[in-house]
């Protein structure tokens, strides 16, 4: 199962660093997103499972002001992920650490939208309070497309632009 995991470019590091993904939720196509995204192919359920990861991702930036303000979203192939309600739709939760070897892509933003994504972080939970000019700040952050990046990119990647 491919699944879509939050991080941010520090903890890319660290799990690059140990070869071992220690996360414990992300997101996947499941019977939940399946059925809520009747109409979609795969492609686009991998996507919406994407964005759902992609918002996850603020949430971390969020927690942590030092981390450059660039979502991460780290696409990996999971043996065994049981889906958790409790993360919303996509939610899965992951029942054993990834190793590095099955991470297929990294999804990222570019240093250009830092300011951008530096502003939903701050909004996060105004936003989920339900404030309309938050929301747009989630809103304009999740229109940025984010870039793919190959495994052997990843070092790159976390050296910087």
């Amino acid at each position: 199962m491919r699944v879509f995991i939050p991080a941010t470019l520090p903890l890319l590091e660290r799990w690059s660093s140990a070869r071992l993904i220690d996360a414990p939720t992300g997101f996947a196509v499941t019977p939940a997103l399946r059925e809520w995204y009747a109409t979609g192919d795969a492609e686009e359920l991998e996507y919406a499972a994407l964005t759902h990861a992609a918002r996850a991702s603020i949430r971390l930036l969020a927690e942590d002001a030092d981390a450059p303000a660039r979502r991460v979203v780290v696409a990996a192939d999971a043996e065994q992920a049981v889906p958790d309600a409790a993360a919303g739709r996509a939610g899965v939760r992951l029942t054993t650490p990834l190793k590095l070897e099955s991470v297929a892509a990294v999804h990222a933003d570019d240093a250009a939208a830092e300011r951008m994504i530096r502003a939903a972080a701050a909004a996060v939970s105004a936003a989920e309070a339900g404030d309309p000019d938050a929301e747009f700040a989630f809103d304009e952050a999740e229109a940025i497309g984010l870039s793919w990046y190959a495994t052997q990119e990843i070092p790159d990647l976390l050296a910087g632009p």
